[in-house]
């Protein structure tokens, strides 16, 4: 019998076909010790423009994220949108699961590309190795965006009922779908305003395409990522960074987003995005990529024109 059409490989392959014409191309790297990371990466490097690495969240590949944001970022930078490893075609053979991991991983296949510095951006889950990058090298991550990433959650944070979950066992359930009913719990979870009914079909498509493979590894993630967590022995970065958050997110509650600006200090800046959740890259891509814009672009035309303003002076 003649396979069946997938809605969910047809999207992909439309994800796939816009970052080509963008100007991206597909490129893995082997990190040795049976470490293969996947990114999208310039088919030309420029070296007269800053770089940018947009990391994806734990609910799909970095096509999937970061698709509505690609080509006016690609006019001014040059992106590179990894795969985390098992998302997409990243993956390891080794017993690490960490967030410090992910991020050596990330920042190694950067390097091999040739890059010495960069600007991170990283959504929810790509937002705790996008913080752990800019940590372990600070010498090279030059700015930082995090989006909805509750980097300053507490184990006891469950405990205390922070969350909508009541363990990492039931968020893993609901973050990695195997049902139609826990789908419709995800979506509820992520969106402010959740869509109200999507055909069955589509559904048990998507959880067979997107939610099956690596589903073991994916769940010790989150557990790695929750367990042992203090703030007190977060690091604090010391790059500018700015914080974006869903007003109404669900799965990291807006208090970590103040939590997170409170531990930075004047490092950082928060903006709150109304009427959105924790899916604000879906919800509110445009607004994002304002917000996104007005960081890594706009700021730093003001700084390069005060510097050379500065520099006139001095003259």
């Amino acid at each position: 019998m003649a396979k069946c059409f997938s809605l969910t490989e047809s999207r992909d392959w439309c994800y796939r076909f816009s970052f080509k014409n963008a100007g991206l191309k597909s490129s893995t790297v082997d990190l040795g010790d049976g470490t293969i990371m996947h990114c999208w990466i310039p088919k030309t490097h420029k070296t007269n423009k800053r770089t940018v690495c947009l990391i994806h969240g734990i609910g799909a590949n970095a096509m999937w994220q970061w698709g509505d944001v690609i080509s006016p970022l690609i006019s001014k930078f040059n992106v590179y949108v990894p795969d985390l490893l098992f998302f997409g075609e990243s993956y390891t053979t080794g017993p690490e699961r960490s967030e410090a991991f992910q991020a050596r991983c990330v920042m190694g296949l950067i390097e091999a590309h040739g890059v010495e510095r960069l600007m991170v951006v990283g959504i929810s889950y790509g937002g705790f190795v996008a913080y752990s990058m800019a940590a372990q090298f600070s010498e090279k991550v030059e700015r930082v965006v995090l989006i909805c990433a509750g980097v300053t959650m507490e184990e006891k944070d469950m405990e205390q009922g922070l969350f909508k979950v009541n363990s990492v066992d039931e968020a893993s359930e609901i973050l990695f779908p195997q049902t139609p009913e826990k789908m419709k719990q995800l979506l509820t979870l992520t969106f402010y305003k959740p869509p109200k009914s999507i055909p069955s079909c589509f559904v048990n498509d998507y959880i067979h395409v997107m939610c099956t493979e690596y589903l073991q590894e994916r769940k010790e993630l989150i557990q790695a990522l929750h367990k042992g967590k203090n703030l007190s022995e977060l690091p604090k970065i010391n790059q500018p960074t700015f914080i974006i958050w869903g007003e109404h997110d669900q799965v990291f509650p807006l208090e970590l987003a103040h939590r997170l600006k409170r531990h930075l200090g004047e490092n950082a800046d928060l903006k709150i995005i109304k009427n959105a959740g924790h899916a604000v890259n879906v919800e509110k891509p445009k607004e994002l990529f304002k917000y996104m814009k007005a960081f890594l672009i706009d700021q730093l035309l003001t700084s390069k024109e005060d510097h050379h303003s500065n520099g006139r002076k001095a003259d």
